[in-house]
């Protein structure tokens, strides 16, 4: 990828991470935010929502930095367990571990709270339905074998993503794992379709960059064997 293609997916994640994370929390602390409101503290409403998107921007570059990882882990996995099928199974078992812990140890949905179970529930839901819709548009749009790694990049690298926030006890803590998921989900679910786009953008860049590189050249000779021509001429 060219670095002015990489920029632009840099800022274009960089962006739905921050409005993402903005309307969502808008959304889940409306009681906090209309209280701003109602007082007629506009400025203090304003700054709140500001920090909500730069929180956005932070969960967003989270997001960035551990879909590069993962491309790195993936061709580590491939080269290591020597075929994709083999590693996709691999990856089929780390979803299910992931998952099992998510709910058991994560989740601990066992506590008998009914409103904290429909909740996280809701949060797994929206967290598989998000996964297997990127999933299959990614197989759709690249190659059908792409199915098991697009799952395992949405569920397992999100879910670690998520962690250190679910692994936090204290406080209104059930509002910021419900605020965080949804960023990473959307800049993951980008990252992961738009990628072969800027790729190709890429390629085409480097191309018209080659075939102007060619062109200067072929008119630089031309015109040395021109002048080369004049002088003999002259001589």
């Amino acid at each position: 990828m060219t670095i002015r293609n990489w920029v632009k997916f840099f800022f274009n994640a960089l962006l739905i991470g921050g409005a993402v994370t903005a309307i969502v929390g808008l959304i889940v602390r409306w009681e906090f935010f209309s209280q701003y409101l109602s007082n007629g503290e506009y400025f203090q409403f304003f700054s709140a929502f500001v920090w909500m998107i730069f929180l956005g921007f932070t969960m967003s570059v989270v997001a960035q930095m551990g879909f590069f990882a993962y491309l790195t882990v993936h061709q580590f996995g491939v080269n290591m367990f020597k075929t994709l099928t083999l590693w996709n199974w691999v990856q089929l078992l780390i979803i299910i571990v992931v998952l099992f812990d998510l709910v058991f140890f994560r989740f601990k949905l066992t506590e008998g709270d009914t409103g904290r179970t429909v909740l996280y529930l809701t949060l797994l839901f929206s967290l598989l339905a998000v996964s297997a819709i990127t999933a299959y548009f990614k197989a759709q749009w690249t190659k059908k074998h792409a199915l098991i790694s697009a799952l395992f990049f949405m569920i397992v690298i999100t879910t670690l993503e998520w962690l250190p926030a679910l692994m936090v006890r204290s406080g209104n803590i059930d509002t910021w794992v419900t605020i965080l998921l949804f960023p990473l989900l959307a800049v993951n679910a980008y990252q992961l379709l738009m990628l072969p786009k800027y790729n190709r953008q890429s390629d085409e860049d480097k191309a018209r960059l080659d075939a102007r590189r060619q062109a200067r050249k072929a008119t630089e000779q031309s015109a040395s064997k021109g002048k080369k021509k004049a002088s003999k001429k002259a001589k």
